[in-house]
């Protein structure tokens, strides 16, 4: 099918649609949600996360810095220095960014076992949704996969606060494995790989389990699963008011 008029119309149509830069100004209307000087537009209150990239001097110039990330008012540098449990550190920085408050040993342990608990796909989920409709793009088949938790779960339309926060703990639980399998069938499939299955361990954290499933050996290092853990830990979250954030919330 012959589709070189629909270019000449998208052709024409920029000469209907297109907005001048000025108007922006002229109307005080943001722009990609910036400011005129870069600087991000506000568009909420949190008391979860914050980026910090910018400082204003006495003249109210504004000066970008290197840039700090706090996860409940605690920047994330003093929660890496400060850590008590060396394998868990993305968990605690969850627990921290859910209930508000850096957990004791005990409350930190507690925390884990639930997680661990849930870290087993349900029955047929493996075979069903990721081996059998492997994908190319493995942002898709995440997506895909969590949505598909939807037919597994028994109550997926309660909308409760304290039943939304099993959800998505459960949720947490299980996506270091869908990501591996996810990853393993697109490798068998696509690229002709063997085809290495190995199921979560309880006894392991996020990040251990991580490279355990991720490797046919399942062979890694404490330092390699240290690293692994803060990378972790710098993902678990980034504010609901910066643009991708803002996006996805809208």
């Amino acid at each position: 099918m012959d589709n070189t008029f629909l270019a000449q119309f998208y052709g024409k149509s920029q000469n209907y649609t297109d907005i001048p830069n000025h108007l922006y100004k002229d109307y005080n209307v943001k722009k990609g949600l910036r400011n005129e000087d870069g600087t991000g537009v506000l568009v909420g209150l949190t008391r979860v996360a914050d980026v910090v990239g910018y400082t204003y001097d006495e003249d109210g110039t504004k000066i970008d810095t290197e840039g700090t990330l706090f996860f409940r008012g605690i920047d994330i540098n003093e929660i890496v220095k400060n850590r008590h449990h060396l394998r868990y550190i993305y968990e605690e920085a969850c627990f921290l960014l859910l209930f508000g408050y850096l957990p004791k040993q005990k409350e930190l342990d507690s925390f884990c076992e639930l997680l661990q608990e849930n870290y087993e796909l349900p029955d047929d989920f493996l075979e069903m949704n990721l081996l059998r409709m492997p994908g190319k793009n493995l942002m898709n088949k995440l997506q895909h996969a969590i949505l598909t938790l939807y037919n597994y779960d028994e109550d997926p339309d309660n909308t409760d606060v304290y039943e939304t926060l099993l959800k998505g703990i459960q949720i947490m639980a299980k996506l270091p494995s869908i990501a591996c399998y996810a990853y393993q069938s697109k490798m068998h499939y696509y690229e002709h790989k063997s085809l290495i299955i190995h199921y979560p361990r309880k006894d392991y954290s996020t990040a251990e389990n991580i490279l355990y499933m991720l490797r046919s050996d399942s062979k890694f290092s404490k330092q390699e699963a240290n690293l692994l853990d803060i990378m972790l830990l710098l993902h678990a979250d980034h504010g609901g008011g910066n643009n991708s954030t803002f996006t996805n919330v809208v």
